[in-house]
């Protein structure tokens, strides 16, 4: 699936399993798309925001990103480089426990599901692994997560994490951004 440029913005209402909102800058630099954005959320109790900067290469894999966490008080700033080929450093600590990860994805935010739509270019009903270094919205703990996409159709893709013993079906619009994300997230502009 081919798509069209991204906006400048986008965001999207948590809903389901936290209450919250989350907003996206998109813009095109030397090195690829950068995205900056912020996610606000309560979920079981807990009120947190997350402010990122990622930085991406022209085929979409992550290379870089500033994550700042602020919750209970405190604030946590992390950051995390890869080498696109599935070698990372969280705080300038090499991480193997990512090793061959090569997206993103903030527990926090329901954009950097983006990523992996755009590098894999899908083949429809073909499960393609796309496991992810994986950053919780309290602390910022960085994990790997096992995850699977599949293109069921144009702009569904079946989601997959057995961690969470989670699956569901995500929307995406012409840009290439979940429009639909069940339980987690739904994009209003």
């Amino acid at each position: 699936m081919s798509f069209v440029e991204l906006p400048s913005v986008a965001s999207w209402r948590h809903e389901g399993a936290r209450a919250g909102f989350e907003v996206a800058f998109f813009s095109v630099n030397d090195r690829g798309p950068r995205v900056e954005g912020t996610t606000t959320a309560t979920e079981d109790g807990r009120s947190w925001v997350v402010d990122y900067v990622i930085q991406l290469d022209g085929s979409w894999l992550t290379r870089s990103a500033r994550i700042a966490g602020r919750g209970a008080g405190s604030t946590v700033v992390t950051v995390i480089e890869t080498d696109g080929r599935g070698h990372w450093q969280v705080d300038g600590v090499a991480a193997p426990h990512l090793q061959g990860c090569l997206d993103l994805d903030l527990e926090a935010s329901a954009m950097t599901n983006t990523f992996p739509v755009h590098r894999l270019h899908l083949p429809v009903e073909r499960p393609v692994a796309a496991p992810a270094a994986y950053i919780r919205a309290v602390g910022l703990a960085a994990d790997r997560l096992v995850q699977t996409y599949s293109r069921s159709g144009e702009g569904h893709y079946d989601y997959t994490a057995p961690a969470f013993d989670f699956s569901c079906r995500l929307v995406y619009d012409q840009h290439g951004l979940i429009l639909d994300y069940p339980g987690i997230a739904t994009r209003i502009q």
